[in-house]
């Protein structure tokens, strides 16, 4: 027998290696050309800022006060470092993971994202088109331009996340609309007891009812692609945008006096509104905002079906820590009874990770993906998420892991803390 023989019966008759080969990575559409500069989250915000008007963009990138909490969103991370393992197989890895019984291509989604029609053209479809062509979820603002009826007939995998009305009498009655319009999750608020001091509005010329001014104009004029394309294209095709989710039936025009009614007097809400909402809501309940331990034990008993931990992105309580930080904490007082979410400054594959070490079963990201709306819609949208999950993947990889399964807390060490915060 010759060397060469000897080799090939070692390795095995060509037949076998091909038959032994993992399958060939489908071919991968490229982005628009505009889009392959972008190369990461962040890259979205920049462009973002030179299309959008200033009181838009500052809008959505701005959170409360100082923005002390929104930098923690961003810290908190960075705290963390990884442990890898080597000379592992993970050429089967994946990081498709289940949640409430469906399989979801990726571990993240789409966080719920107020006026976003203002910052895309038709934004919460866009949005909903994109996660669903993606196969993962995307949670539909209550404060959002577009009537729920519409995206739910785009999307399969969009959830309805709502702002409690006041009165148990119109909670019923926005529960009962959701409902009709085929939801199977619906996504509860519960940190917006009253209405946060979002001082960068003012300074960026930004008010809730929007309000005409000469600082507007010139904004709109300085950034024609958006004046045009999803401005006047929305007035033009669909009139005067209204708050259309805020209750069961249409809410007022953004520039309305009166607008300020869809956001009325919250603050005797109580866990007796929750127990009301899921005595009435057949389908799946997730309570959004929780931060403690205590809450989220009274959340599962009152029966939630899944908690996601958020400080609403900095933009309510400023000075609240990062959701990060009091995650395992969390995760522990309700003992895998539920699934335990988060949102608030995901930027990168490795913050998935780290999200999901502590204990989170999923994560949603939100300003990245209205930006990525803003500067490229659907194919914007669907880059973003490409970019993230790609991450996601390589990360794995270096680290050693073939599946989120096999990610724990040993496989992070924290390192020096910024500011002294401790987690739960």
């Amino acid at each position: 027998m010759t060397s060469s023989q000897s080799q090939l019966d070692a390795a095995g008759s060509p037949a076998d290696q091909n038959a032994a080969a993992p399958p060939a990575p489908a071919a991968r559409t490229l982005p628009p050309r505009r889009l392959r500069r972008i190369l990461s989250l962040d890259d979205f915000e920049t462009a973002a800022r030179r299309h959008l008007p200033r009181p838009i963009f500052g809008y959505v990138s701005g959170a409360s006060e100082t923005n002390a909490s929104l930098r923690d969103n961003r810290a908190a991370f960075a705290e963390f470092g990884f442990v890898p393992r080597v000379l592992v197989d993970v050429s089967q890895r994946t990081q498709e993971t289940t949640l409430f019984g469906k399989t979801y291509a990726a571990p993240f989604g789409i966080a719920p994202m107020g006026i976003s029609a203002l910052s895309a053209y038709r934004g919460d479809i866009v949005l909903a088109r994109a996660a669903s062509h993606a196969n993962i979820p995307m949670v539909m603002s209550g404060s959002s331009l577009i009537r729920l009826e519409e995206v739910a007939q785009e999307s399969a995998t969009a959830w309805f996340q709502a702002y409690v009305p006041g009165e148990p009498e119109r909670i019923l009655a926005l529960v009962e609309r959701v409902e009709r319009a085929g939801f199977d999750t619906l996504v509860l608020t519960v940190d917006t007891a009253v209405l946060a001091n979002r001082e960068n509005n003012v300074r960026n010329g930004f008010s809730t009812p929007l309000r005409p001014s000469l600082r507007l104009a010139w904004d709109g004029i300085a950034r024609p692609n958006w004046t045009v394309n999803t401005f006047l294209r929305t007035l033009l095709k669909h009139g005067m945008p209204h708050f259309e989710n805020s209750y069961a039936t249409r809410g007022a025009p953004i520039m309305a006096r009166n607008v300020l009614r869809d956001f009325g007097a919250k603050d005797h809400l109580n866990w007796k509104h929750l127990e009301l909402i899921r005595n009435r809501w057949k389908g799946r309940l997730v309570v959004k905002g929780i931060m403690a331990k205590e809450d989220a034990r009274i959340a599962r008993d009152a029966g939630a079906d899944g908690l996601i931990i958020s400080n609403h992105g900095g933009r309510q309580l400023d000075g609240a820590v990062s959701p990060l930080r009091v995650l395992p904490g969390i995760v522990d007082a309700v003992a895998g009874s539920i699934p335990v979410m988060m949102d608030g400054g995901i930027r990168r594959g490795s913050d998935v990770l780290k999200a999901i070490a502590l204990g989170a079963k999923f994560v949603f990201v939100g300003r990245p993906f209205i930006y990525a709306a803003a500067i490229g819609a659907e194919a914007g949208i669907s880059h973003a998420i490409t970019i993230l999950s790609d991450e996601i993947n390589r990360n794995m990889a270096l680290l050693g892991m073939t599946s989120l399964d096999e990610l724990r807390r040993d496989r992070l060490i924290p390192l020096a803390r910024s500011n002294g915060l401790e987690g739960a």
